[in-house]
């Protein structure tokens, strides 16, 4: 099945290589850093990173994040004192032009080890919506942060999470070279449960009623096209952009020519708009959940917990076989 991929309608990613940010090798306590318990001293612009550097770098890191449990990463502002504690970072990892203000924190801290997700793997353009939809894309305009028109939620692709994660295992190395045989076992072991999570959602979706899901944040671009689903976001990448009238009756077409029935919303936005549009066409609400942040009210512990959630609902919202 051919997945819909058009010019995006918001996109907030562009695929930044690393460039002159070289990886220079340092120890555990670095000068950059200071960190007086030896551990490297990593600095998680949200929660992805924050899995990544915890699980590839478990008791030799000290990992915190810029984005704390149940604020939205795209609206995130940085205090003066959090700039100055990020320059005391041995490790920087963030995902450029998701989060303009941590991009401006980066850009002033001085830290030589940053990493760029989007540089680890391959960003891609996707529609938030499989029609040409003008006024839908106009809305959007304004939640373009200068991206390249990529699609930043790249962490929603096991696949494509696990190429980053090995970029992160190889920095963590770089960065922290007496435990960079730690840091390689330790990304190998979860590139191979990335692995498996990828054969769940493959082996889940395979036979489903429907292959149409919609939902209020197009986040979910690289997932569909990985596992032959189409996307139909309410709003653009922005989670919080209105929807237009035009863009809500649009969608109640495509929910009774696709046999939608569900809408999904997701754990740190509103869930006013999916719940307007269930309304309007008799449809049920459900959870798929973009996972930038982990709160008490997310269906899971980790990344991989809600994820398997996400499979869940899927599949009872497409009626998997």
């Amino acid at each position: 099945m051919n997945v819909r991929r058009l010019i995006p309608a918001a996109s907030l990613a562009g695929a930044v290589a690393l460039g002159a940010t070289a990886l220079t090798a340092c120890s555990g306590a670095s000068a950059a850093g200071g960190n007086t318990d030896g551990k490297l001293a990593v600095t998680a612009s949200f929660y992805p990173m924050q899995f990544l550097a915890e699980r590839i770098g478990k008791e030799h890191v000290t990992v915190t994040t810029l984005t704390k449990p149940g604020v939205e990463p795209h609206d995130l502002e940085i205090t003066p004192k959090q700039t100055g504690r990020l320059g005391e970072s041995d490790v920087i990892l963030y995902l450029k032009t998701l989060q303009p203000a941590v991009d401006k924190a980066v850009a002033q801290s001085g830290v030589k080890n940053v990493v760029d997700a989007g540089s680890l793997t391959e960003l891609e353009a996707h529609a938030a919506s499989g029609h040409d939809d003008h006024d839908h894309a106009a809305e959007g305009e304004e939640h373009d942060h200068g991206g390249a028109g990529k699609d930043p939620h790249v962490w929603l692709d096991p696949a494509k999470y696990a190429q980053i994660a090995k970029g992160v295992g190889a920095a963590l190395g770089k960065a922290d070279p007496a435990h960079a045989a730690d840091y390689e076992k330790n990304t190998a072991t979860l590139v191979t449960e990335l692995g498996s999570l990828d054969t769940e959602f493959k082996d889940g979706l395979k036979t489903t009623a429907s292959r149409t899901f919609i939902t209020t944040h197009a986040a979910f671009g690289y997932l569909a096209e990985r596992y032959g689903l189409d996307q139909e976001g309410i709003s653009g990448i922005d989670p919080e952009s209105e929807p237009s009238p035009a863009r809500m009756k649009d969608l109640q077409g495509v929910a009774a020519k696709d046999k939608v029935t569900t809408v999904f919303f997701e754990t740190l936005a509103g869930d006013k708009t999916a719940k307007a549009l269930a309304k309007d066409t008799g449809l049920k609400t459900d959870v798929l959940d973009p996972l930038e942040g982990i709160t008490d009210k997310s269906q899971g512990a980790d990344y991989f917990e809600v994820m398997r959630s996400n499979l869940k609902n899927l599949q009872k919202a497409l009626g998997a076989k």
